[in-house]
């Protein structure tokens, strides 16, 4: 089964708990619009734990990319959405 975009965003607000639940009301409302570190107060070293994660859950490698290259929620979907095809 192929995951939605909805569901993508589901399980990066869970992966995004568990990295960093400081900001958990605004993560857990999160759309694709939120901005990681200036919404969420993410360190350079926690979006670094949350590409470790996410590589983890959805099986994929972040290649060519910073963690500074995902601005927003949205961003991170659509690369996942790429390296799952």
């Amino acid at each position: 089964m192929q995951l939605t975009r909805n569901d993508i965003i589901e399980q990066l607000r869970e992966i995004l708990l568990s990295a960093d639940d400081r900001n958990a009301e605004m993560i857990q409302s999160a759309t694709e619009d939120s901005r990681l570190m200036e919404d969420f107060g993410f360190s350079s070293v926690s979006m670094l734990y949350t590409v470790i994660a996410i590589e983890e859950v959805f099986d994929i490698q972040f290649e060519n990319v910073g963690v500074t290259d995902f601005e927003t929620l949205g961003d991170v979907v659509n690369y996942i959405e790429g390296a799952l095809k």
